[in-house]
């Protein structure tokens, strides 16, 4: 029995040598990029908590626009990556002319969208009646949320171009990407924030600029690098010259990317919308959420970025017909992502009281994203599994599957609970929150029966 499981989920050195070769540049890129956004909300925070609850609630904005992105070019990335499995470098220019396109689409979108809509839109988070002043932490969001209009089109392009060069097993580029931008994204920060470093004091608008400017230098690092490194990114070459999908191509990324930017968009919608559900009970809550969340996104890129490395080997093996390897491969994975999970919740377990301390706020919202923090610590092992799961079923372009496993699941399920609890109930919101964070005990089994079935282990390259 030991050995049985041994040889299904406990790889040898080779296999971790390589997974984790792959997967620690991504998860050091985001830790990295989560570091920087935590001492940017930290110095918001700083300010006062109108100023942190307005800069919060538009960051559940482009928070959307960010997943969405990442949903648009994760669907034609299903074909990326196993075409470089296959070796077709022309299959993979189309794809990335496809990604280009769908990002340039979308960014037109949300712009309009933002810069029409920024009052309705931020004002859902805000009601009479509630702790602080609401004028002020509207007009704080508006302001931040303007200019950070700015840094959606070079984050969809940086994107689209690290996606591609990602599902060619090149991660170190994103991450120095990462790097070059992070530090001076801090520099920034605390310069224009607080009037440092010789630098104007512009607060909540100094928090913004600082986010562009470091944005448009991550994405110019990887297209620059991809462009003058044509011998290792044979994909690249043409790609401008023209618009032209093969059609039966084009047709089959929209069957498969369709529901995946669809359940992204989704996805990401409904997490906003949860937190609006949340901010029914006071902006106290939008502001323990918003620390809370903080530092739990940093302990959380681990599994993310895991889960996104499931998606690129499994997706390799899967184009290049090797399916019971990929099966087993995906097993190991699956397996050392809870386990690592299970680790970094004990890790984050002391630090949910310390951690909120260090905000300029009420003694009261302290203790509840204290009490946030550890609820969530608690549940990342069951996060880890639903998003590695996630991830499998995606790289075989089980797509449609998995809109119903996250946006069904989140809409029908999450939203409905989290409701009815925080509007129609007495219960404490602490408790409102343990329900409803727990609800992933049910997308934990769907998923677990989804992989099992293996209608996932599909080679898409033959067409």
């Amino acid at each position: 029995m030991l050995q049985r499981f041994k040889d299904k989920y406990i790889g040898d050195r080779a296999f971790y040598s390589y997974v984790l070769g792959l997967a620690i540049p991504m998860i050091l890129q985001n830790v990295v990029t989560n570091a920087v956004s935590l001492l940017d909300n930290v110095m918001v925070g700083q300010i006062g908590t109108e100023q942190m609850s307005g800069v919060a609630i538009a960051n559940q904005f482009i928070f959307v626009f960010n997943v969405t992105i990442f949903g648009a070019v994760s669907g034609p990335g299903i074909f990326g990556a196993q075409f470089y499995g296959k070796g077709d470098h022309k299959g993979q220019m189309h794809t990335l002319r496809f990604r280009l396109i769908i990002s340039a689409l979308l960014t037109v979108l949300a712009g309009l969208l933002f810069y029409y809509k920024d009052t309705e839109l931020i004002s859902l988070y805000l009601h009479d009646g509630q702790a602080g002043d609401i004028t002020l932490a509207l007009n704080y969001g508006k302001e931040y949320l303007r200019i950070m209009l700015i840094a959606l089109l070079p984050f969809a392009i940086g994107q689209t171009y690290s996606s591609v060069v990602r599902e060619c097993g090149e991660t170190k580029i994103p991450m120095i990407a990462t790097f070059s931008a992070v530090f001076i994204n801090l520099a920034l920060d605390y310069g224009l924030i607080f009037g440092k470093l010789g630098m104007p004091q512009l607060g909540v608008k100094g928090a913004a600029i600082a986010t562009v400017i470091a944005k448009s230098i991550e994405a110019l690092v990887v297209i620059i690098w991809t462009h003058t490194h044509t011998e290792r990114n044979k994909y690249i070459i043409g790609v401008y010259r023209g618009l032209h999908i093969p059609r039966e191509l084009a047709g089959q990324m929209i069957i498969k990317g369709l529901p995946l930017l669809a359940n992204e968009f989704l996805w990401s919608a409904g997490m906003a919308t949860v937190t609006q559900c949340y901010a029914l009970r006071g902006l106290d809550v939008v502001a323990a959420q918003n620390i809370a969340g903080t530092i739990t996104n940093l302990f959380g890129v681990v599994y993310l970025q895991l889960g996104a490395s499931i998606s690129i080997i499994v997706g390799q093996k899967l184009g290049a017909g090797r399916l019971d390897e990929a099966k087993d491969t995906d097993n190991k994975m699956l397996a050392l992502s809870v386990g690592i999970c299970l680790l970094i919740s004990v890790l984050l377990m002391p630090v949910a009281k310390a951690f909120p301390q260090i905000y300029n706020t009420q003694d009261e919202i302290k203790r509840l994203a204290s009490f946030f923090i550890l609820i969530q610590a608690l549940v990342m092992p069951l996060w880890a599994y639903s998003n590695a799961a996630y991830f499998t079923l995606r790289s075989g372009g089980k797509t449609g599957i998995t809109f119903i496993f996250d946006s069904v699941f989140t809409w029908c399920i999450m939203i409905p609970t989290v409701f009815l609890l925080a509007k129609f109930s007495t219960l404490d919101i602490r408790a409102v929150f343990v329900i409803t964070t727990y609800t992933e005990i049910a997308k934990v089994i769907c998923g677990y029966f989804m992989i099992k079935s293996n209608k996932w282990m599909v080679n898409l390259t033959n067409i």
